[in-house]
């Protein structure tokens, strides 16, 4: 038997204590010491530590050198980062008045708590950069609101839209995306601060101060559950999941029309790439990366979900340290997924003369026709179907409008029928027409998709309002704890004593 080892063992050193160091100090740092000032003024307001040790407290937290803690390689002469900071902060003022600091509180509470300040930063920056993307397709969808495309349907052309239209479908999708990133926010940015170990503390502390002083919108309550629960992250895991699916989709879609055969998307130089041995090659590799990196954060969000499937309703290291850099990479992959997309988007160009022909072609008006022929002579959807499929296999997959016109005419007219005019049938058949047709809500005509892009424009401003509020709400209470900070620091130390 091998002899017993100290602490840390070198395996646990090695496989766990010191990744989730160096995850600590890259992540939770600066929340770890927003928390220590804010409890330190709040302790002070309560009259829990004198304005002597609350102001050498706060001196100290702001002559701690960071660099030199981001610097720092674990050695395992401390447990953790939180352990860390406490010994350099001992250094600073003391053990007795840095020992203080941690009065009424639990490093279980501080994680929480650390946790959901990084996530809702999080949040709010993928939040942003689907505003980003939003705002490159809104100006696609703009430009390109009256150029005719194929839709498709089981991959094959179907009927006539506009690129607008299409764009605009996507454009939806992430305003939707917008609404559930901004629906978790109530729930998210609520404090754990004050549960300490996982029921509260017998000291007379003040919870919604520290969590105004920390911008968050309130508590959460009860002292088990602000341990305990993980609803918070697996909530922001699947509306991450969701976006990244639709960002996925979209990237896909580009990348087919980037294509040669379908030779509707260019991408500018700078997001192309040549080949080795194949110097007439544009490669429209970040798209492929932009699809790689959403499915990768896609499957790091579920990873996390997974990760904490049937674990302990109570304070568990599955929900904490371990498991935090894998939501940090999948926000990250996000991120650099929807920024790479926009960045590509933002200088495309589409082939307006191509999709027109496409869009003239493979029999895509020919529901038009039937409808027309339904208007016109008063004959069921269903009869004036079998009549327009039945020029359709006349015409030997080789569409052209007028034998098409011919064929339905003579059906008609065999079936005593009446014939409408010639002109008006080819009319039927003419894609701009087919477009200008379709002017209920929702559809591709200029009537019914011009207001929607002007509905879209409208909601980015409110959408993008909503960020600027949160931002703004996070940087006042900064401002805030700094000036509390500065004010607890030049207490004289008989003031309140």
């Amino acid at each position: 038997m091998d002899s017993a080892s100290v602490f840390p063992a070198p395996v646990y050193r090695d496989s766990v204590l010191s990744p989730i160091f160096e995850d600590a100090k890259r992540l939770f740092l600066g929340a770890m010491l927003d928390i220590d000032y804010a409890h330190v003024v709040m302790l002070a307001e309560r009259g829990i530590n004198t304005p002597a040790v609350t102001a050498a407290c706060l001196d100290a937290l702001d002559r701690l050198d960071r660099d030199a803690l981001m610097k720092t390689t674990y050695d395992g002469s401390v447990e953790d980062l939180f352990f860390l900071v406490e010994k350099k902060l001992a250094a600073l003022c003391g053990a007795e008045f840095a020992g203080r600091i941690h009065t009424a509180r639990s490093r279980n509470d501080m994680d929480l708590t650390m946790y959901r300040m990084v996530l809702r930063g999080n949040i709010l920056s993928l939040y942003e950069a689907s505003l980003q993307l939003r705002a490159r397709l809104i100006t696609l969808a703009g430009r390109y609101s009256a150029a005719p495309i194929p839709a498709y349907t089981h991959n094959q052309p179907a009927q006539p839209t506009t690129l607008g239209h299409y764009l605009m479908a996507f454009i939806e999708v992430f305003e939707r995306d917008a609404d559930r990133m901004r629906s978790v926010w109530p729930r998210l940015n609520l404090s754990p601060l004050g549960a300490c170990a996982i029921t509260t503390t017998g000291f007379p502390i003040d919870r919604p101060r520290t969590a105004a002083l920390l911008a968050f919108d309130g508590l959460q309550v009860n002292s088990y559950g602000a341990i305990a629960s993980i609803d918070y992250l697996t909530e922001c895991c699947a509306v991450l999941v969701t976006s990244m699916l639709n960002i996925g989709r979209l990237a896909q879609e580009m990348l087919l029309y980037s294509t040669a055969e379908f030779d509707y998307l260019r991408l500018s130089d700078g997001y192309v790439q040549t080949s080795s041995i194949m110097p007439q090659k544009r490669n429209p590799v970040p798209l492929e990366h932009a699809r790689i990196l959403a499915s990768r954060a896609m499957t790091e969000a579920q990873a996390v979900l997974g990760s904490l499937h049937n674990t302990p309703f109570a304070d568990m290291n599955d929900s904490e340290d371990p498991l935090q850099a894998l939501v940090d990479i999948a926000f990250t992959d996000a991120l650099r997924a929807q920024r790479l997309l926009a960045g590509a988007l933002g200088e495309a160009s589409f082939n307006v003369k191509h999709m027109r022909e496409r869009a003239e072609g493979s029999f895509l008006t020919v529901t038009e026709l039937a409808d027309t022929l339904v208007r016109t002579t008063g004959i069921s959807f269903h009869q004036a179907h079998a009549f327009v499929s039945h020029a359709v296999t006349a015409c030997n997959g080789v569409f052209d409008r007028e034998r098409m016109v011919t064929s339905v005419s003579l059906s008609l007219a065999s079936a005593r029928v009446p014939v409408p005019p010639r002109a008006l049938l080819l009319n039927a058949l003419d894609v701009d027409n087919f477009i200008r047709l379709r002017s209920i809500p929702g559809g591709p005509a200029p009537a019914a998709l011009d207001p929607e892009i002007d509905r879209a424009r409208r909601q980015y401003d409110t959408d993008h309002a909503w960020l600027a509020e949160r931002r703004l709400q996070l940087s006042t209470a900064a401002t805030a704890l700094r000036h509390s900070v500065d004010q607890w620091k030049s207490t004289p130390p008989e003031a309140g004593s």
